[in-house]
């Protein structure tokens, strides 16, 4: 027969009321207490009854909402998330929303609706919305935003941010370090801020560098293989020609890749080509790809922790949430062979 509750508590020695605030994590129980209790349950290989839970009123899902065409990202997010949300007793809701249409708010609302979600995780481009944040601190829901930024913004909710800017600027730094002078950006769609602080890092970098702006280098597109591909096209068709590509991501990059070994342009020897994230992508190519290392699982699993202790503190009848550490991130290059010193 499976273990109860009760089955727990008296292994334990302690009360069933007790064994509930250490699984739902309420700080009021001693670490003395909490070992004996978790030490039982290990013993007993006992699981929290969920649907007992949600009876009782107690919302015990996080709702993973994201609009991401990038299939690993939204994969190892959800590992991250699931994780977390399994070490601390949650069930995890994945729920892709479409963001460019509907009332995205009307979609939310019918989901939480179920009285069973008791907070979300926002990606972006959800995450950087101001109408749909305003819209859910007034509903005075729990939230926690994944954003690219440089530092905490300091809100209200908890929030985890992405270093893109700096991640941009060491990749370009590098590239130029290598001798490039044209260096071709090939972006997403601005509706992710992470494309735009992309950008920007890259045009701060080749500023440092002294490298003037050529905007007929930076390309406009899509966070997908076939805009990468379409795109070097074109570039690989101007005379001069760019010696070296930053994508904005690693399905860009190779796309890039492809497009070069279509029209037998050498990479790297004639044509350095970079990525960002650190997908298979990267790793699947040849030559593999350098990019930028972004622990997407981390991310994701910090997120949740920050969300529960949002909301553990709210239940608990804290003002505030407990300030975690931890919430800032910063993608690393990772030099493969897709790069080398650019050709005389």
């Amino acid at each position: 027969m499976k273990a109860t509750i009760k089955d727990v508590a008296k292994l334990a020695g302690v009360s069933f009321k007790t064994v509930s605030r250490v699984i739902n994590r309420e700080p009021s129980v001693g670490e003395e207490l909490k070992e004996r209790v978790w030490a039982a349950i290990k013993e007993l290989n006992y699981q929290p009854n969920i649907s007992a839970r949600q009876l009782r009123g107690a919302a015990s899902f996080i709702a993973f909402i994201y609009d991401n065409p990038n299939s690993h990202y939204v994969i190892e997010m959800q590992h991250g998330l699931l994780a977390e949300c399994r070490a601390q007793g949650y069930e995890l809701l994945i729920h892709p929303l479409a963001a460019g249409t509907g009332d995205i708010m009307a979609d939310l609302q019918q989901l939480l609706s179920t009285g069973h979600i008791a907070g979300l995780v926002l990606t972006p481009p959800f995450s950087e919305n101001p109408a749909l944040i305003a819209a859910l601190r007034q509903r005075e829901l729990h939230f926690v935003r994944i954003v690219s930024g440089s530092d905490d913004p300091g809100e209200a909710e908890p929030c985890i941010y992405v270093d893109d800017y700096q991640a941009a600027f060491d990749i370009t730094d590098y590239l130029a370090g290598l001798g490039h002078r044209r260096i071709a950006f090939l972006g997403g769609e601005d509706i992710h801020r992470s494309s735009v602080t992309r950008r920007d890092g890259y045009l701060a970098a080749l500023a440092q560098n002294g490298i003037a702006v050529d905007e007929a280098l930076i390309v406009p597109g899509e966070f997908n293989f076939d805009s990468g591909a379409d795109r070097t096209r074109r570039l690989l068709a101007m005379a001069p020609r760019a010696t070296a590509i930053f994508a904005a991501n690693d399905e860009i990059a190779a796309g890039a890749l492809f497009s070069a070994r279509i029209h037998q342009v050498a990479v790297p020897q004639e044509l350095s080509i970079v990525g960002f994230e650190d997908s298979p992508f990267s790793r699947q190519t040849w030559p593999k790809l350098t990019t930028a290392h972004q622990p997407n699982a981390d991310i994701a699993s910090c997120a949740a922790s920050h969300l529960i202790a949002s909301i553990r503190a709210s239940r608990n009848g804290a003002s505030a949430a407990p300030v975690l550490p931890g919430n800032g991130f910063r993608p690393q290059l990772v030099v493969r062979d897709s790069t080398c010193p650019a050709p005389q």
